[in-house]
Parts: structure tokens; C-alpha cells; sequence
């Protein structure tokens, strides 16, 4: 299998290290620690560089917070300095990483994202009688880091990129506390063994889609399922069979066994592909396709709240949402909410 070598020294030259700062910097351009450490550019650029060369360079303490919508999650916010790092490591290694991928993944790969996702899925809901939906039980959490480490080495040859990595997957956070038992672990393995990345970093995003990579080969190549969707943990296997499905889910925990990864049972579900369903926060029809309720609700909460603060700021505001909805069938509910509306295809 081809690895890559002498990575390192791209990674820390001080074009990478610039344009990863304005990376990190997209879209927080007004945060304090931004705008502090854009006042000393240069010199804390080259800061991180001889840092980085040195190999004394050591991530900072992370900022958590929780999110309960759609479900309960962690969130970690690393320094700013430390994101800079983050970018300046996957401007190289993601695109090593992404020729891995096959073409119906579709988290934080250019020209993929949720919609092409449920775009993708809607298609299939066209093709096929059934559909199993399955998600990976506390994902993130339970990223075991002595497989990721052993996987990111069939990739990458570079000794001392591979020293940033392991250092950057190291110095995780502690996540959400879980423990599951696989066969031949001992009474504390489950404690010994460290495991899970913090959601929010960069990093984080890429390296646990390429450890979903393999899942995503074992059933394309070995199950052989030619209508599949996966985003992050979220995937969904088409078939004309029932029976076909609920084999491959019982293939799929045995292989998931093998990343120290189970499936989340509470959200599996195997249904006609003539029902409609939520899917990557759409409810998508093979014809059409709608916002759920509690969506619509939250919306409007958010026109009310920023009415109250400053009307011109509104666009702004929604305009990640305005986005999302716009995927959908939602010609008559933006136009109720006094949204510009435009054409959804």
C-alpha cells in the first residue's frame, strides 16, 4: 500500500502556516482571540513553525460546551493557535486521506455536504423497494486511538507528521464517559484502552471519516450493495430485499466489532422506501421533501429573537437555515415567514 513521505516539511512552511491561519480565521474574523493574534501575525506564525520543528509544540486546553438538538453532543473548541496547526496538517494530509474515500461519502469533502447526501438518498428511494438506516452508538467517543493511529500509518510514512498527528490525537479532551466490552478484552480494557475525538476540531472530522472508510468499503466490495449513503456515522444500505438488509446489518456489527464500534440499535431502522423519513434533518419523500416540525418551530423562535435585536441583521441570522430549508419543499413555509424566497432547484 503507498504511503506518503516528507510531508513535513510543506506542513510547516510559512505559506501553509499563513493561508491555514486565514483558514481557521473564516468567519470569526471579530472573535478577541482572533483579532489578538492577528495583531501579532508573523511573529506568532513563526512561533508555531519553530515549535513544530523543534517537536516542542503542545496543543492548549480545550473549551466545551453541549449541544442537545439534533441529540445530545459534546462540543470542544481547541485555541485558536492550535486550529491554525490543525489546517496547516490537513492542507496536506486530507487530500492523502480523501483518495480513500468512495464517492457516496459525503461529510467535509469539497463538493459533497449534507444536500448532495440527501440528494443522493432521494435518488435511491427511487431505485430500490427497502432501506436500512443505521448510525455508529457515541461515535466520536469511542474512536479507539490505537486503531486510528494504526490506520492513519497504512497512509502516511512521515515520521514526523506522524509525530503531530499521534501528538494532536493524544492530547484529545475527555469525552462523553461509555464503556462497551469486545471480545478478548479483559475486565478494564474498556478503561485502559484510550479512545474518542473531540467533536469541533478539524482534525477530528477528517480522521473519523477515514475511519469509517472501511466500513464504507467493506460494503460496497464485500457486501456488495451498490445503493449506499454514508455522512459521518449516518449511513443508509438500498436493496430489493429484506431479508438482503437485515443480513448485511448483522455483517455490519460483526465487522464494526473489529474498529471497537457498535451500532446505535435505538436508531436502526429497516422501512419501504415509499415512507417517508428523516434523513440529515430533512423528512425526505422519493418526490418531494419537507422540514420537520420542531425545525419550523425553532426557526421562527430564532426570526422572533432577532426582530427584538436588529431587523437587518435577519439575513444573516438565517441564512444558514434559510440554506438548509431551501433544500427542501419549502416554496409556501418561507414565503409565511416573510423570507426571500427563490427557486429550491
Amino acid at each position: 500500500m503507498k504511503t506518503s513521505k516528507h510531508l513535513f516539511e510543506r506542513i510547516i512552511t510559512f505559506e501553509n502556516v499563513l493561508s491555514s491561519a486565514y483558514k481557521a480565521a473564516k468567519g470569526k474574523r471579530e472573535n478577541q482571540s482572533v483579532l489578538s493574534y492577528f495583531s501579532h501575525l508573523e511573529e506568532n506564525l513563526w512561533q508555531i513553525i519553530e515549535e513544530l520543528k523543534s517537536k516542542t509544540w503542545q496543543p492548549g486546553l480545550y473549551t466545551t460546551f453541549n449541544i442537545y438538538k439534533p441529540k445530545p453532543r459534546q462540543i470542544s473548541a481547541a485555541p485558536f493557535r492550535d486550529r491554525v496547526v490543525h489546517h496547516a496538517l490537513i492542507a496536506l494530509v486530507g487530500p492523502i486521506l480523501e483518495r480513500s474515500f468512495i464517492f457516496d461519502t459525503y461529510a467535509n469533502r469539497t463538493a459533497k455536504g449534507t444536500h448532495k447526501a440527501i440528494e443522493r438518498y432521494q435518488h435511491y428511494l427511487t431505485q430500490y423497494d427497502y432501506v436500512l438506516k443505521c448510525d455508529i452508538r457515541k461515535y466520536f467517543p469511542s474512536i479507539d486511538h490505537e486503531i486510528l493511529k494504526s490506520l492513519l500509518r497504512r497512509k502516511i510514512a512521515c515520521a514526523d507528521t506522524l509525530w503531530l498527528i499521534d501528538t494532536i490525537i493524544d492530547n484529545s479532551n475527555l469525552q462523553t464517559e461509555h464503556f462497551h466490552y469486545f471480545p478478548g478484552d479483559t475486565l478494564f480494557t474498556p478503561q485502559e484502552r484510550r479512545k474518542g475525538l473531540p467533536i469541533g476540531n478539524l482534525t477530528s472530522q477528517f480522521f473519523a471519516n477515514y475511519y469509517l472508510s472501511f466500513l464504507d468499503h467493506y460494503v460496497k466490495e464485500v457486501l456488495r450493495c451498490k445503493g449506499y449513503v454514508r455522512y459521518v456515522d449516518d449511513y443508509v444500505l438500498f436493496s430489493n430485499s429484506r431479508s438482503e438488509l437485515w443480513e448485511w446489518k448483522t455483517a455490519i456489527e460483526k465487522f464494526l466489532v473489529k474498529f471497537r464500534l457498535i451500532l446505535n440499535t435505538t436508531r436502526t431502522e429497516l422501512y419501504p422506501t415509499t415512507e417517508g423519513k428523516r434523513f440529515l434533518g430533512q423528512i425526505v419523500f422519493q418526490t418531494y421533501r419537507r422540514l420537520p416540525s420542531e425545525n419550523v418551530r425553532r426557526a421562527k423562535k430564532r426570526i422572533h429573537c432577532v426582530m427584538l435585536d436588529k431587523p437587518e441583521t435577519m439575513q444573516k441570522s438565517l441564512a444558514g437555515w434559510v440554506g438548509h430549508a431551501r433544500q427542501a419543499d419549502t416554496h409556501n413555509l418561507l414565503q409565511s415567514l416573510g423570507l426571500a424566497v427563490r427557486s429550491n432547484k
